[in-house]
């Protein structure tokens, strides 16, 4: 997410189809009902910016999403008929969709070709300061270009804590912290669950977040993981700890500053990458994420950093003029050398 004024115009569509999920075999595709309400926020331009399209916003295409929890998740009973909403952003140089109301929380997974498969997998949470998904450049779009270079990914769309809905209505935030990373843990059980059947290795999936989404990340890396063994659902009694975490201009978790450094010594292998024009350099920017790997190197995690000059904050895979588009490649070569790309023998 810029960190630049929040400027949307918001317009609701019905949730694109969302592919349940049971262990014994795939269920019916679930639609939810359309919502019917036309919301725009206040102060919807930017100046000098680009102009807002005529046209309703739409998600990318993507592949069928598959529900983390068929029956519905924890703590959203209330709400699981409610419709995901798509919406416009506006910021200074850039128009894009963003996605919001999200009840029913899912992963969207992008699978390479088998001839270039690696047996890698990353769950994906995309950024939006909790109050929407920038689901293209922080979600489907890298998920399509990690599947084209042999990675498998899974775009998560995990609970809001400042939902944009509920900003606008002014109606009580429905989910805390502990949600969205209940969401991202079982993306990852999920994800470990069905690894014999999507070609993928259980010791190689890991978790990556841009913004608030890294916060999410961070969240998930920072605590055990460790499956319940009396759950009644098997996905329930698998590990969530991932095995490697990227985390694109975000900021350190407060637990690895502990003085014991025992949450720093159980932070996973890293990837930190940030633009030094930033305009939070010392939170999610250059000095924030230096501090960040500094405090890993000295837990011997193993961690690699990347800061760029130009980028800014919210900048995703995006085709611009900016040396800082290359970050994906850096990171599939880092992938690489920690040997996440080859199959291991267990």
């Amino acid at each position: 997410m810029n960190t630049r004024p929040l400027l949307l115009s918001l317009f609701t569509l019905p949730l694109l189809a969302a592919t349940a999920w049971a262990q014994a075999a795939p269920q019916p595709v679930k639609i939810l009902p359309p919502v019917s309400t036309h919301v725009i926020a206040p102060g919807n331009t930017a100046p000098g910016g680009p102009p807002i399209p005529d046209a309703l916003p739409t998600e990318e295409a993507h592949p069928p999403s598959i529900l983390l929890w068929p029956n519905g998740a924890p703590g959203s009973e209330a709400h699981r008929d409610e419709a995901e909403i798509v919406g416009w952003r506006q910021e200074i140089n850039i128009v894009f969709p963003i996605l919001y109301n999200i009840h029913n929380p899912t992963i969207t997974p992008f699978f390479p070709a088998k001839d270039k498969a690696t047996g890698c997998a990353v769950v994906i949470c995309p950024g939006g300061g909790n109050m929407f998904h920038t689901i293209d450049r922080e979600g489907y779009d890298l998920g399509q270009w990690l599947a084209d270079h042999g990675v498998a990914a899974f775009v998560l769309k995990y609970r809001l804590t400042r939902d944009t809905v509920n900003l606008i209505t002014g109606a009580p935030q429905p989910y805390k912290n502990t949600d969205a990373r209940a969401d991202a843990q079982r993306a990852i059980r999920l994800v470990r669950s069905r690894a014999a059947e999507w070609g993928l290795d259980p010791t190689h999936v890991g978790i990556m977040g841009f913004s608030a989404g890294g916060g999410v990340t961070t969240d998930v890396a920072v605590a055990d993981g460790k499956g319940d063994p009396k759950a009644s659902d098997p996905i329930d009694r698998l590990d969530a700890h991932p095995n490697f975490a990227g985390v694109i201009y975000s900021t350190m978790p407060r637990q690895l500053d502990a003085p014991d450094g025992a949450a720093a010594a159980n932070f996973p292998p890293a990837f930190l990458l940030c633009s030094a024009s930033d305009p939070s350099p010392g939170i999610s920017g250059p000095q924030g994420l230096a501090h960040f790997y500094g405090v890993l190197k000295a837990a011997k995690v193993p961690v690699e950093l990347h800061i760029f000059e130009e980028g800014g904050h919210g900048f995703g895979v995006r085709q611009w003029s900016y040396n800082v588009a290359i970050w994906p490649t850096l990171f599939r070569g880092w992938l690489n050398d920690r040997g996440y790309l080859t199959k291991s023998s267990n």
